[in-house]
C-alpha cells in the first residue's frame, strides 16, 4: 500500500480509503450474486495467515490491534468451474467452521459432493448445515517423522500415504479430493502479498484483511480468465456470469456504491435563475 502511495503520488490514507471501498463493494457483489449454484463438487480447506503478529507473539506486542494474531481464510471451491463459492476469515475452530459451512449451504441449490481434509471442526459444522442431505467425505493424509534438517520451519513433513473416510451419504470414491482447493491455496499466496511468508507484507488490520480477500476473490471469479477453464472466467463456466469482467467494472461496482454529493451550504437562486 505505502508503495502505490509513493507510485501515484497520494496519501496513504487515500489508498486505505480506496481499499475499503473496493472491499465493502466486492464483498456486497459477492454475497448478492454467489447464489443459487448448481455445484456438483465442492472442496473446502483452510490457509493460515496473520494480522499484527503471530499468535504466540501477540501478548508481548507493544500495541495490539483488536484481532491481531492468526487469521485463517477457510475457501469452498467448485472443483467443476473452479469458482469460489465462499470464503470467511476467522480462528480455526468449530465456530468458525459452523459459520463457514452456514454460508456455503445457503449458496447451493442442489445435493453436492463434499470433501475435506481431517479437521474435526468439519464434522460438526457440515452436520449442522447440511445434514444428511449431503455426500461428505474426508482426505486424511498421513504424514512421516519430521526430519532433523526441518524442524522449526514451516514446511510440512513428508506425506507418507492418504485416506479417504466417508462420513455421510454416497461419496464417489474417485472425486474425494482437495487437490483443486489446495492448489487455490498456492494461488492465493502467489497472487497476495499479504500472504508471503518470512516477509514484512502481513496484514496489519484484520479489517484490511477482509477487505483484501473480498476484493480479490470477485477479481479471481469474474474477471481472471482461467487456464484450465479455455479462457473464461470461473463466474461464466458456473453460469453466473455471461460476459467476462475487468478491473474497470469493479471500479464502477466502487463508485456505484458511493454516496452522492449535494450541494454545501445554503444555495440561493440567482435573478437570472428566477426570470427563467
Amino acid at each position: 500500500m505505502r508503495s502505490i502511495s509513493r507510485v501515484v503520488d497520494v496519501s496513504i490514507n487515500t489508498v486505505s480509503k480506496l481499499l475499503v471501498e473496493a472491499g465493502q463493494a466486492c464483498a456486497a457483489y459477492h454475497d448478492e450474486h454467489v447464489r443459487n449454484l448448481n455445484s456438483e463438487r465442492v472442496q473446502c480447506d483452510e490457509i493460515w495467515s496473520f494480522c499484527y503478529a503471530k499468535a504466540r507473539n501477540v501478548p508481548t506486542a507493544k500495541a495490539a490491534v483488536e484481532g491481531a494474531g492468526d487469521a485463517w481464510t477457510w475457501t469452498a471451491l467448485d472443483a467443476d468451474s473452479k469458482m469460489i463459492i465462499s470464503y470467511l476469515v476467522g480462528g480455526r475452530d468449530s465456530e468458525s467452521a459452523l459459520e463457514f459451512m452456514d454460508d456455503v449451504a445457503s449458496r447451493l441449490a442442489n445435493r453436492v459432493q463434499m470433501t475435506t481434509d481431517g479437521h474435526k471442526t468439519y464434522l460438526e459444522a457440515v452436520e449442522g448445515a447440511f445434514g444428511a442431505d449431503v455426500d461428505y467425505a474426508q482426505l486424511v493424509k498421513m504424514y512421516g517423522a519430521t526430519p532433523d534438517s526441518a524442524k522449526g520451519r514451516y514446511s510440512p513433513a513428508e506425506c507418507t500415504g492418504i485416506r479417504k473416510r466417508r462420513v455421510v451419504g454416497n461419496p464417489a470414491k474417485e472425486d474425494v479430493s482437495t487437490s483443486y482447493v489446495e492448489r487455490m491455496n498456492l494461488t492465493m499466496r502467489m497472487s497476495m502479498r499479504r500472504f508471503t511468508r518470512l516477509t514484512n507484507a502481513f496484514s496489519k488490520k484484520v479489517d484490511n484483511h477482509c477487505h483484501a480477500l473480498s476484493l480479490y476473490f470477485v477479481f479471481y471469479n469474474f474477471c481472471r480468465q482461467h487456464k484450465s477453464l479455455g479462457g473464461i472466467s470461473p463466474a461464466m463456466a458456473a453460469g453466473v456470469s455471461d460476459t467476462l469482467h475487468d478491473m474497470e467494472w469493479i471500479v464502477g461496482l466502487i463508485d456505484a456504491r458511493a454516496p452522492k454529493l449535494g450541494r454545501r451550504g445554503p444555495y440561493k437562486k440567482t435573478g437570472e435563475e428566477i426570470s427563467n
